[in-house]
């Protein structure tokens, strides 16, 4: 007899409010619970757990009781009922907060202990900033039929709640943007319109910075930095230069010059243009120069810089992440460093080893999420990277063509979801919202896909075609209504007029001079 799940409100399509803070369990509860759950009779498991669970879960639990799954029930239903039997025994054991667990999770220990078995509350962190790199692609505008084409299509300070995020508890501090003027041209959208918003700038991120709710629950002040990756195909690899050059040589701060980075990716970061009011300062100078301010504006509080992004998004965070803590600017006039940090989803590789070992010696934390079918974290550096024999690497050190990817990597498998399609197409296998996907239901290496948060699956076909048909998710289902378009006072379809969009604060100038970048 099938069991029936109509009262429940935790099927994975449904998306469900994920308890904040998650709780940190023991480094091996989670691998005793997996085991629990594949070993006992699910109404079993729900009646041990459920002893102090809220009134919520009654009707699951009804049903349930009265009814035993046979050995031979659809995979995807067997998923359904761990995911349930998953989120109560999170919400049991809420035992410990983000505030009491913090460091650990930024990267204090590099993670040891918390990836296999994949700790709860550093999934839940993983796919919160995973979100929030994710905001970068909602909020872009790379239409080219569109006046605003490459800005953000919000205002910043409507941003989170206008792409249904006010939970988040955040808020965005500035924007960023980039000049269009370098070789990464598939980075960067341009409209087909005459009079457009800026012919040279795109908006690559923002920064932003807990409120004071959210501040008091993740222990500290965090200041994140979320870089925006590719909107198209991968066509952007073919615009790597692929060719590493010191880091010094673009005004970054680097005292050994044979720390070498790939070159595409610092102009992008240092480029500026100056006759553009949004690129007349660099990427570089206008993180640098908020992070200085919000660092001042909270110097007596507890503080984090977390810096997140997506494909080539994620080796911008990776950079940027370097220039702060290789400056110091992350170190307050009380001498208290504070901790910097990156998480990185489908990043290429950044530099060459020598750049590899200057990060680390700079105490910079790095976790790298990758998807192994993806194409994107193997390049640049094809034939010579880390994986290749160390005395190999030495010899081919001095080559501009060799790359190591740098930090701690948390590798996952598409084909290990029972949601997703087998495809060739290799975007989905790069596509972040497929990344977070498989973040939810890691539990290890060996251990069985379990969704733990209950996160909708239905946001992967949000811009990509890779969840399996039965689901009935359209492909790409996520667009503007009327595709932006709206009728005005005369009956006519305009395009919605937006207000005047942010450029540079009136004190950065002020802040640059602090740090010895202007005059």
């Amino acid at each position: 007899m099938a069991i029936s799940l109509s009262n429940t409100s935790v099927l994975p399509f449904t998306k469900q409010p994920r308890p904040f803070p998650v709780p940190l369990l023991a480094k091996k509860s989670q691998l005793e619970v997996s085991n629990f759950a594949t070993k006992t009779p699910t109404s079993t498991i729900l009646c041990r757990v459920l002893s102090n669970t809220s009134h919520s879960l009654s009707n699951i639990i009804t049903e349930l009781e009265k009814q035993t799954p046979h050995q031979d029930q659809d995979q995807d239903q067997d998923v359904q009922l761990e995911n349930i039997t998953t989120q109560i025994d999170d919400d049991h054991q809420r035992q410990v907060e983000v505030a009491d667990a913090w460091r650990e999770i930024h990267g204090q220990d590099d993670w040891v202990g918390l990836l296999d078995p994949m700790d709860p509350l550093l999934r839940s962190e993983l796919i919160r900033y995973g979100e929030m790199a994710q905001t970068c692609y909602d909020a872009f505008d790379f239409d080219p039929f569109s006046k605003y084409c490459g800005s953000c299509r919000f205002m910043r300070r409507d941003f989170f709640d206008c792409l249904g995020m006010s939970h988040i508890g955040y808020d965005t501090s500035r924007y960023l943007y980039a000049t269009s003027n370098i070789n990464l041209p598939n980075f960067f959208k341009k409209s087909r319109w005459p009079k457009v918003w800026s012919k040279n700038a795109n908006w690559i991120g923002y920064v932003a910075v807990s409120n004071d709710e959210t501040s008091k629950r993740l222990g500290r002040r965090d200041i994140s930095i979320a870089w925006r990756g590719t909107v198209t195909r991968l066509e952007w690899i073919a615009d790597l230069m692929d060719f590493l050059k010191p880091i010094s040589s673009n005004k970054v701060p680097c005292p050994d010059s044979t720390v070498k980075v790939e070159s595409g990716f610092l102009d992008l970061y240092t480029d500026k243009d100056e006759s553009c009011k949004f690129c007349k300062y660099s990427a570089r100078e206008q993180i640098l120069s908020e992070v200085k301010r919000l660092l001042d504006m909270y110097a007596n509080e507890e503080i984090s810089i977390t810096i997140t992004g997506h494909s080539l998004g994620g080796a911008l965070a990776i950079l940027s992440g370097y220039d702060i803590v290789e400056t110091g600017l992350n170190v307050l006039k009380d001498s208290r460093a504070v901790p910097v940090c990156v998480f990185s989803y489908a990043g290429p590789r950044v530099g060459n080893v020598r750049f590899k070992e200057r990060l680390e010696t700079l105490g910079l934390k790095v976790l790298r999420v990758v998807n192994v079918n993806d194409m994107v974290p193997k390049s640049p550096g094809l034939f010579f990277n880390e994986q290749v024999p160390s005395m190999l690497m030495k010899i081919a050190e001095g080559l501009p063509w060799s790359y190591s990817h740098v930090g701690v990597e948390l590798a996952l498998d598409h084909k290990n979801s029972p949601f997703l399609k087998q495809t060739s197409d290799p975007t989905c296998a790069h596509n972040l919202e497929a990344h977070l996907h498989l973040l939810d239901g890691y539990h290890g290496k060996g251990h069985r896909f379990v969704l733990a948060s209950g996160r909708d699956p239905a946001l992967v076909n949000k811009a990509a075609d890779f969840l399996k048909d039965h689901y009935l998710v359209p492909p790409y289902w996520r667009q503007d209504e009327n595709k932006g378009m709206v009728r005005n006072k005369d009956g006519r379809w305009v395009q919605l007029e937006r207000p005047k969009l942010d450029d540079h604060p009136p004190d950065m100038h002020h802040h640059l001079k602090q740090l010895g970048l202007a005059h």
